[in-house]
């Protein structure tokens, strides 16, 4: 005797060994023995054998119109033998009777199961939804396949196209256009940004990093919503005595801060340190505050930026040349001969902007022997700096002292050594670049004087004001370091803790509130501590404790460091476009430190360039070569070189030690791979790579 049964949603046929409690034990063609439950056993027969069965009821249930047994069907439950003689006669044959059970349970949108071998006939509405449901996922299986056979012949269909980014970094698996991504590319075994690349869909490198960015952190565009009306500036503000002067690069729109000096040649001197005071216009949990917590920080990249805040709070903050500003400013007391501290101030106050320097137009002016050298005079020194002589030098001789006081502290002389990179666009049209300009890059060096007296200034302060809010009980958005020890990186958080990299016993972001919302943050707990003193922390925002502040931390940080990453992305896009349109073949670089996959890392001494290299495994850090670069992806932003020479003499030890290269790799741009896109397949030769990391652009002091 045989059977037929069901096993763990399997039919199966067999010899039956046994029977016996319920239960029998049945012989499969294989060899296999195994145990069934009697209530699983759907039919008993002598002839045919098992598999001769199974292979004539499937043939049977591929005869069945669907359609017409389910006319057939019952509207109560049945058994799939009462389905077989309705469809086929009254003497329906075992195999007749198999296949109609075969077909029953492979038809679940005609057919529900309702227990071993019994079904109900689905309700004709249920039946027409099943049946269009099942039309458009075959029409969907098709469409995959048509895109993925257009991709395959190097095409773009544009609706791959309009989902590019979201196929590559944050896809929805389910959908239609990433599965025919991931269908091309295991049957042309590319990797799917290249496969997306051949097919046309990136019209434009920069574009494709530009609108990747955008699409995870501006998904809604950049654009700004109606903005409400901000309080008024406070016209009642008293207007300071003094003469204030701005220090930036032509491109700053944001100026939020400038400088005053007075009483020079009376042996006491005042420094007026001067930041622009949205506080005062904007109130926390304010519409336009929204606007800037939801940003945390200005975007920059050469040839754009995305601001913080809208254009019109911006215009009527900014610290433009010819307005009297409200301003948030520290007066600090100094001795004139020894440069001294002898007390400070802070007031909220209107400060008369009498000049708007520019780094890019000055550097070259005023520097160190125009500063300390009476008697050298510049032959194309602008007016703007010819009335301002004596206060400069004044203010870089106290930079200097300021410098080197933190210096002592620190324990060691800050070492900036390389150069700030200036870039410009040339023939850019419109707001935003369009990939293809002709780019020019320009070197300002960190330690240049106008530099200098700006960064000790704000470090200033940073400094007074993060000490002041811990004095009053205050708590304010804070940057620290335990130590300068190798791996002891900056932290930020609510308690006011030295910062052993700059030399200072606490350091609050304070001085950059039009482009940083921790430095507005801050400006209204200042603002607090000004207008309140010493019932400041009842009055503040923010009070100790506030889960508010800890998560506008958390987030900022978040923010900072992609946006940091987008910056030195589209600054290495356009450092790989200006060795194209110069045609430079080869430069000279110095190793800085073993990089991936045992290729040394080099850095390019006139470029803002970091690349791995072959030919360089055995060279010590320091190290200067003369390298030929390979082929340039400005997709993937990847440069590889190869070592033609070395430059320097191999006898002289190049490297600073390990402490060095710690500490030096705080401030490095790193090298940036593949790009790191989200479409997996299962072909193992698909790598889309390591994301490349973000860029070490801006100072702890600005």
């Amino acid at each position: 005797m045989h059977a037929l049964f069901e096993e763990a949603g399997k039919f199966m046929a067999g010899r039956i060994l046994s029977e016996a409690g319920g239960s029998a034990h049945v012989e499969l063609d294989s060899g296999k023995r195994v145990k069934v439950k009697a209530a699983s056993i759907l039919l008993q027969f002598e002839q045919p054998a098992p598999a001769e069965l199974l292979a004539q009821a499937r043939a049977v249930a591929e005869s069945i119109e669907l359609d017409l047994a389910w006319e057939f069907a019952p509207d109560d439950e049945f058994g799939f033998a009462d389905l077989a003689r309705d469809y086929f006669s009254a003497k329906a044959t075992l195999a007749q009777q198999a296949g109609a059970l075969l077909c029953l349970y492979d038809a679940p949108h005609y057919f529900r199961r309702a227990g071993k071998g019994r079904f109900r006939k689905a309700t004709a509405d249920i039946l027409r939804q099943a049946l269009a449901a099942i039309e458009k996922k075959k029409a969907v299986q098709q469409q995959i396949g048509d895109w993925a056979a257009a991709l395959g012949r190097a095409e773009c269909p544009p609706e791959i196209r309009e989902q590019l980014y979201k196929i590559l970094f944050k896809p929805d698996k389910n959908a239609p256009e990433y599965k025919a991504v991931v269908q091309a590319s295991c049957a042309t075994h590319r990797a799917p940004l290249d496969l997306l690349q051949k097919a046309g869909a990136i019209d434009s490198a920069y574009q494709f990093h530009y609108k990747r960015f955008l699409f995870e952190h501006f998904p809604k565009g950049t654009g700004f919503a109606a903005v409400p009306a901000m309080a008024a500036m406070t016209d009642a503000l008293p207007l300071s005595s003094a003469q204030a002067y701005s220090i930036d690069d032509s491109q700053t729109t944001e100026i939020d801060d400038a400088l005053s000096l007075q009483g020079l040649g009376t042996g006491s001197v005042v420094l007026g340190i001067h930041i622009a005071a949205p506080g005062l216009a904007i109130a926390p949990g304010s519409a336009i505050d929204q606007i800037g917590r939801a940003r945390l920080s200005t975007v920059y990249m050469p040839g754009h930026k995305i601001t913080m805040l809208p254009d019109e709070v911006v215009q009527a903050c900014t610290l433009d040349a010819g307005r009297a500003s409200p301003a948030v400013s520290l007066y600090i007391g100094i001795d004139e001969a020894t440069l001294e501290f002898k007390d400070s101030e802070t007031r909220l106050d209107r400060v008369h902007i009498a000049a708007n320097l520019r780094h890019d137009q000055l550097d070259t002016v005023v520097t160190e022997a125009w500063l300390t050298d009476p008697g050298f005079q510049h032959p194309q020194t602008p007016q703007c700096v010819s009335g301002l002589r004596a206060e400069l030098s004044f203010l870089y001789r106290l930079a200097k002292h300021m410098k080197a006081r933190r210096e002592l502290v620190r324990g060691k002389p800050e070492n900036f050594n390389r150069p700030d990179y200036l870039f410009r666009l040339l023939g850019k049209r419109g707001a935003e670049p369009g990939g293809n300009e002709q780019v020019q890059i320009s070197v300002r060096q960190r330690a240049a004087p106008l530099d200098l007296i700006v960064a000790e200034a704000m470090i200033v302060a940073n400094s007074s004001w993060g000490r002041w809010m811990a004095e009053l009980g205050v708590p304010g958005i804070y940057r620290s370091q335990a130590s300068m020890a190798p791996g002891v990186k900056v932290r930020m958080g609510t308690k006011a803790l030295p910062h052993a990299g700059i030399g200072v016993a606490a350091y609050s972001w304070a001085t950059s509130p039009l482009r940083r919302y921790t430095d507005l943050v801050n400006q209204w707990q200042i603002i607090a501590c000004a207008r309140n003193g010493k019932m400041a922390a009842l009055a503040a925002p923010f009070k100790p404790r506030d889960v508010e502040l800890l998560s506008i931390i958390t987030r900022f940080d978040a923010a900072y460091s992609a946006y940091n990453g987008h910056q030195a992305s589209m600054e290495r896009f356009w450092t790989l476009k200006y060795l194209a349109q110069n045609g430079i073949a080869e430069i000279n670089a110095t190793v800085i430190k073993e990089g991936q996959g045992g290729s040394p890392l080099v850095r390019a001494d006139e470029l803002p360039l970091v690349f791995p290299v072959l030919g360089a495994q055995q060279l010590p850090r320091g190290a200067r070569l003369k390298v030929r670069l390979g082929a340039i992806d400005e997709i993937t932003l990847d440069l590889h070189g190869t070592v033609l020479e070395r430059l320097d003499d191999p006898a002289q030890r190049s490297d600073d030690g390990p402490l060095a290269e710690a500490e030096d790799a705080q401030d490095e741009t790193p090298v940036a791979g593949p790009i790191a896109i989200a479409v997996q397949v299962d072909e193992p030769d698909i790598d889309p790579g390591p994301d490349p990391g973000p860029s070490a652009s801006g100072r702890e002091d600005r």
